[in-house]
């Protein structure tokens, strides 16, 4: 879809020509009507493609990365970067994307206030300042839902949970590589000579779109690393839980390992005590069941905690600083009895 658009400001002298989600006559209008290179088409709707700024012989070609704001993927928490070709003309600008975005609607929809959009750079780095600011956004929004994933994985530990995370760890990724892409063209657009900031505003948005994106990496980072931090927790406490299940299978099979060695012992074909009592069964049972509770205590953590003194126990309690604390209380006790 290709829909040109004027008017954005009072005194605009160019003419912005808006294509999203473009098929492929709008690539052919943009190639034969525009005099747009394929080549550079292509790499506009590559996905995996950089952030740059580079000249041709009639235009100047700026790309750069966006948030996709795609909610119907397999993936609800994963979010992609998609990028946004930005077609520099002497009369008009042109702006390619290979699917709808958010930044581009909402400056067409003239939601943001303040833009310096009179010219076509200044358009520019209006699109570039708005990509940081919803970056912002967007990152916030999957702090917000990794908080939620974290308050279920708290009450239940399950494999949908731990791919959540994994989703979001994902999206944090894709978004850190494209911040770290715009940050680079940011920088270029200052000191190249094919990009000329005409005002004292446009410069000052641009200096403050460095600094929101900064500011989107620097979040994207810390949220990240809290994330792979929790998630190696939640690993440990998955492998800790399994461990103490593993311990407790393992002290039940040799529990049962005693009974099973009297009861064999007792099945042979041999002549033993007691055989001839039709109620020594019972005291057989008996003798088994108290001897896997004795070794079931044996084998467990309990005994050593009830083989502890009183004074041990509170030992055992008591932290480092605590037990410094009791002992220099002690001397003072010492020093003032002497």
């Amino acid at each position: 879809m290709i829909v040109k658009r004027t008017g954005l400001s009072k005194n605009q002298n160019y003419t912005w020509v808006d294509a999203r989600d473009i098929d492929r006559d709008d690539i052919a209008i943009l190639t034969d009507e525009y005099m747009i290179e394929s080549e550079i088409i292509a790499d506009i709707m590559d996905a995996d493609e950089q952030a740059r700024i580079e000249r041709e012989d009639a235009y100047t070609v700026i790309i750069c990365r966006l948030p996709s704001d795609d909610e119907d993927s397999d993936d609800p928490l994963v979010r992609t970067c998609i990028p946004l070709g930005i077609i520099l003309f002497p009369d008009k600008i042109i702006t390619i994307c290979r699917e709808d975005n958010l930044v581009i609607d909402d400056l067409a929809k003239r939601r943001v206030r303040s833009c310096p959009v009179d010219t076509k750079e200044g358009l520019v780095i209006s699109i570039l300042g708005r990509a940081a600011l919803v970056y912002i956004r967007m990152l916030k929004y999957m702090n917000r839902q990794k908080d939620l994933v974290e308050e279920q994985l708290h009450k239940s530990i399950m494999n949908y949970e731990l791919i959540q995370l994994l989703q979001i760890q994902k999206t944090l990724v894709f978004y850190t590589t494209s911040l770290n892409d715009n940050e680079i063209l940011l920088e270029k657009l200052q000191r190249t000579p094919y990009f000329l900031i005409n005002s004292e505003e446009e410069t000052e948005f641009l200096e403050d779109a460095i600094t929101d994106n900064r500011q989107a990496i620097q979040m994207a980072k810390t949220y990240s690393d809290i994330l792979t931090g929790t998630m190696d927790a939640f690993a440990s406490v998955i492998g800790n839980n399994m461990n103490v299940i593993m311990k407790r299978l393992t002290v039940i099979s040799l529990s049962l390992m005693f009974p099973t060695f009297i009861t064999g012992f007792f099945g042979m074909n041999v002549t033993l005590p007691f055989s001839s009592n039709p109620y020594a069964w019972i005291f057989l049972a008996l003798a088994c069941v108290l001897i896997a509770l004795t070794g079931s205590f044996i084998l467990s953590d309990r005994r050593n905690k009830f083989l502890l003194s009183d004074g041990d126990k509170k030992k055992i309690k008591r932290t480092p600083d605590e037990r410094k604390y009791l002992e220099r209380k002690k001397e003072k006790l010492r020093s003032n009895d002497d």
